[in-house]
């Protein structure tokens, strides 16, 4: 039967099931009528859909290895649709978009009419609708952006206004972020609904009817601009125990025939009361939420829909008996509704949902951590993306056909939307799955390389050999480690002028350097340590690193050439010591023991501050299970087995290199763990390069690897944090704000996500580490911060994954991880000045370009340019470029930002101003409007629900004044603003050339 045939059934069903339009439309009116007097239960039809998890997205969406899990997200939505279209009474929604685009560009044009059908009338409703449902612990805030921005695209210009989600659904990702929910409130959505939460703070939120309250995302801005309604579900995202009805379940179905012995009509009223009226004492309005259905559930919806059908007409008809329950198809938007119509008054939520511990002993903080590789590999893909979005912006049709070959941002897009995924960033999908994520983000770069290329040839006006070295940490470079000659480019993607290190495998012992005047620039060549050598095995074989520094212009490159001398025309000016007391340039002095080779102080001389510090690196034996709980450590749970770590050594055998550009320290703590102490010159922070791995296990003990600080900082209990590269919160040791904590895990359960920077302090000096991924942190007593970089463990935590964390690297002795921390040390009252500033370059490093010099003219218009900069001028300070990316062919999307938090800087934490007319050189911007964070909505046409607050005599009301003057912008602390602009792109000439 041709779809269309359904809706022949329309009058019989509206007849018997007494079915209530509201009105034509999408949106609230086409919500069922909810009768007042009446408790309300809300039945939402869903499927949860992970990205990836037990099996790869293609073997989800295909159906796919079923062995491993039975799932296959294409027969969900051919099943579900011909069943909504059989009864008008019916719903459902969808959340994630990579399923659903990828389904959708599979159907015929009836098929794609039918749907498009349901979404006008609401009976279809997208929710949430990134690409992913993203996590919230191990996510940084710009590709989080990003993957909404990606999936609520594509539902806007294929379905227009009807396809743009109004209610954020995240039911599944491990705890949440105050971050996330001041995202989620500037995209323009009416509320947040979640299904994990702390099993002590649901208790006690179910006791004091505080399931639902207004969640204020942000001190600086105010409200309700910062408030998001949000609501906790009550059975996680699942249906109430018994009501169940997807073949993948085992619940009987409802058997209402009155000739059968099986009848069971009074035992499912009667249960289904039981829940209905359980729940409602945990809810303070006469509307309740049930979620019908869970998993990838609903690959056969004919069960599910006809059995909620028959629950709705039993459960109304007890109504002429004087039953006071009202059961409808509803979506979280309808209920969301209900509730706001309610015009009750809601408590108010300040802090966030971490950590989450679904039982005692089982605390979900182990993957803050999991695949640190992949974590970092992610953090770098979104700096590489964003070098991708620019340089196509700024160039256009250049970037994306040229003479490399055609191509877009797209692919890493995508893959970088998959990447955000709750079981892909946080490590916790099984083996198999994370190498298919890692092979997306591969793919992805590629596509960009492409792009880069051909977008500077457009902006260099020649073609050379580009090249893209992504192995520089552990010193492997083809091109430079061959070549006697060769161009080096950096590209800063920040809208400041930078100073960047750059380091460069090479082979000689003497190089010359010159800059983008000919300019002579300051240059060394140091070797390359055994640390590194033993790292790389068989994939390099360069002696020694090229070190030079450069400045780079904002948004803009650099061009360096590098030519290989003889020894007689340049020597080394290294000096190498062993077991050294210090390392000192004008801003820090880092001192080491001279007994067990450990730092033993930091001093910040710029600002005459000390303070007495130990470093070492610890273990903690994980857990397998004991007496009090048999929890064992895995992929998501985090459990030692004791409150007090291993020391990987207690003294170490270091050595220092010394040349004119750098000091440093390099220490052995093991064969499997080591670090170098970094000073370079005119470097206003300290730098600890770690590496450690393979975790050895031959003593059948998974071990959970932690670099750790001890200082004499008087800390109270109290560190802070970061909520996704973004705000910073305020932790406290065994304590949670809103309800009386009985700590089980005295390190898990204090254990908390890491994104960019975590820092304690005193009244006088605050000492801050910033990450170069996600990591879990804590202090676990006063004056110590710690960080776990990597985990190795032997058993699975029972949360489905099913496998060990054991990842067994690319030789199969397990995986070697590099990274970065940053030292800063200063006092309370200026240290956002700095690590602010820092920790933006960390995640929008400049990219390396090289070439081998064998550049020809590309167009007869232009000659070879040296430096570029697609910025007039700088912007002040407190502005970040965060998005400079096409929306469309000849749309550009803009995102600026004031990045500090108010009353963090006396500097920077005021408002800052921006011309968007005479901000770029080689683009003019018409048209501009300003859009919602998600750029799928016009802020002018943004009207939220509105909330009361307990406490307050009246809900907020929106601003009705709206008024964008493009040559002054203003931006106030912590404010994103987003624009959509026409592009038009004009010749650049340059100066540098």
């Amino acid at each position: 039967m041709e779809s269309g045939g359904y809706r022949g059934l329309y009058v019989v069903v509206v007849v018997l099931l007494g079915y209530v339009h509201r009105g034509t439309g999408c949106g609230p009116e086409t919500c069922p009528v909810a009768p007042e007097g009446l408790l309300n239960v809300h039945l939402i039809p869903h499927t949860h859909n992970d990205v990836g998890w037990l099996k790869t997205v293609d073997q989800y969406y295909y159906g796919g290895r079923n062995s491993i899990q039975h799932a296959g997200v294409q027969y969900i939505l051919d099943s579900v649709v011909p069943q909504l279209l059989a009864d008008p009474r019916r719903r459902f929604i969808y959340v994630e978009s990579a399923f659903f685009w990828r389904w959708w560009q599979e159907q015929n044009e009836s098929v794609q009419r039918d749907v498009s059908q349901l979404i006008q009338e609401g009976r279809l409703e997208f929710i949430n609708g990134g690409w992913s449902m993203n996590d919230e612990a191990a996510t940084h805030y710009s590709p989080i952006i990003d993957q909404m921005t990606l999936g609520l695209q594509f539902l806007q210009s294929t379905f227009g206004e009807c396809g743009r989600p109004r209610v954020a659904w995240h039911i599944d990702p491990f705890g949440h972020s105050r971050e996330q929910a001041l995202l989620f409130a500037q995209m323009g959505y009416d509320g947040l609904f979640f299904g994990r939460l702390d099993y002590q703070d649901k208790k006690n939120r179910e006791n004091k009817k505080q399931m639902e309250m207004i969640w204020r995302g942000s001190d600086d801005l105010a409200a309700p601009t910062a408030d998001l309604f949000t609501g906790v579900l009550p059975n996680g995202y699942n249906p109430p125990e018994g009501f169940c009805w997807d073949q993948l379940c085992s619940d009987p179905p409802i058997m209402d025939d009155p000739q059968m012995e099986d009848n069971n009509v009074d035992a499912v009223l009667q249960l289904f009361m039981k829940a209905v009226n359980t729940q409602a004492d945990k809810y303070r309005s006469n509307h309740i939420v049930m979620t019908m259905g869970s998993d990838f559930q609903y690959e056969n919806a004919i069960p599910w829909f006809k059995n909620m059908d028959k629950l709705i007409k039993l459960v109304n008809a007890q109504q002429t008996n004087g039953s006071k329950v009202n059961v409808i198809y509803s979506t979280p938007s309808c209920y969301l509704t209900a509730l706001n119509r309610a015009n009750l008054s809601w408590p108010v939520k300040m802090d966030d949902f971490f950590p989450y511990a679904d039982g005692p002993h089982m605390f979900w903080t182990g993957y803050f951590t999991s695949r640190a590789g992949f974590k970092r590999y992610e953090r770098l893909s979104n700096n590489f993306l964003q070098v991708c979005n620019q340089l196509e912006a700024l160039t256009g049709a250049a970037a994306t056909h040229g003479p490399y070959g055609t191509s877009s941002s797209l692919t890493l897009r995508r893959a970088m939307g998959v990447a955000q995924h709750h079981d892909a960033i946080t490590g916790t999908a099984k083996q198999h799955v994370n190498d298919d994520y890692t092979l997306r983000l591969y793919k992805g770069w590629e596509t960009c390389q492409v792009v880069i290329s051909n977008a500077l040839s457009s902006l260099t006006g020649t073609k050379e050999s580009f090249t893209f070295c992504n192995l520089l940490n552990i010193s492997v470079c083809p091109t430079t480690e061959t070549a006697k000659s060769f161009n080096v480019f950096l590209y800063n993607p920040l809208g400041r002028a930078v100073t960047w290190n750059v380091r460069l495998p090479v082979n000689g012992v003497a190089y010359t350097v010159k800059g983008p005047s000919g300019e002579t620039v300051t240059s060394e060549v140091t070797p390359v340590s055994k640390f590194t050598e033993y790292l790389r095995k068989d994939q390099g074989t360069a002696k020694c690193e090229l070190i030079f520094q450069a400045q780079i212009p904002p948004l803009g490159f650099t061009k360096f050439t590098v030519q290989k001398v003889s020894a007689q025309e340049r020597f080394f000016t290294r000096t190498k010591k062993t077991n050294p007391t210090k390392i000192e340039n004008k801003y820090y002095r880092v001192e080491f023991h001279p007994e067990t080779g450990l730092i033993s102080g930091i001093h910040n001389l710029e600002k005459g501050i000390s303070l007495p510090l130990t470093h070492s690196f610890y273990w903690y034996n994980a857990s397998i299970g004991d007496s009090e709980s048999t929890q064992a450590s895995g992929a998501y749970i985090f459990r030692p087995n004791q409150s007090t770590p291993q020391p990987v050594n207690q003294k170490v055998r270091s050595y220092l290199v010394q040349n004119s550009l750098v000091q440093e320290v390099y220490q052995n703590f093991s064969s499997w763990c080591s670090q170098v102490v970094r000073l370079y010159t005119d470097q206003r922070y300290v730098e600890l390069e770690w590496t450690v791995g393979p975790i050895p296990i031959g003593d059948r003990i998974g071990k959970e690897v932690i670099s750790r600080f001890e200082s004499n900082l008087q800390t109270n209990g109290l560190f802070y944090t970061d909520a996704n590269g973004r705000q910073v919160l305020q932790r406290r040791r065994d304590f949670r704000e809103t309800w009386p904590l009985k700590q089980t895990e005295p390190v898990a359960g204090n254990y908390y996500p890491v994104n960019s920077r975590i820092y304690i302090k005193d009244k006088n000096i605050q000492f801050t580490v910033l990450t170069d991924r996600s990591q879990g942190g804590s202090s676990i007593t006063d004056g110590s911060l710690e960080l776990m970089v990597q985990r190795r463990l032997l058993y699975d935590d029972i949360r489905g994954v099913g496998e060990p964390l054991l990842e067994p690297g690319p030789y199969g002795e397990g995986i070697i991880l590099r990274g970065r921390h940053l030292l800063l040390l200063d006092t309370p009252q200026s240290s956002a000045d700095l690590h602010r500033t820092l920790g933006l370059q960390e995640y929008m490093s400049p990219q390396i370009i090289l070439s081998s010099g064998d550049a020809v003219p590309y167009s007869s218009q232009q000659g070879g340019s040296n430096q570029f900069s697609a910025l007039k001028a700088p912007l002040p300070d407190n502005v970040h470029l965060l998005t400079l990316a096409l929306h469309e062919p000849k749309k550009l999307l803009l995102r600026l930002e004031n990045p500090f938090q108010g009353h963090e800087s006396a500097n920077y934490s005021q408002p800052a101003t921006v011309n968007l007319q005479e901000l770029f050189s080689t683009i003019s911007l018409s048209e501009v409007e300003e859009m919602t964070l998600s750029a799928n909505l016009p802020k002018s046409k943004m009207n939220r629900m509105q909330w009361r607050a307990e406490g307050a005599s009246d809900a907020h009301k929106r601003d009705s004044g709206f008024f964008l003057d493009p040559a002054a912008i203003t931006l106030n602390p912590m404010e994103i603003r987003t624009f959509l602009a026409t592009v038009q792109y004009r010749k650049y000439t340059s100066a540098g050339r």
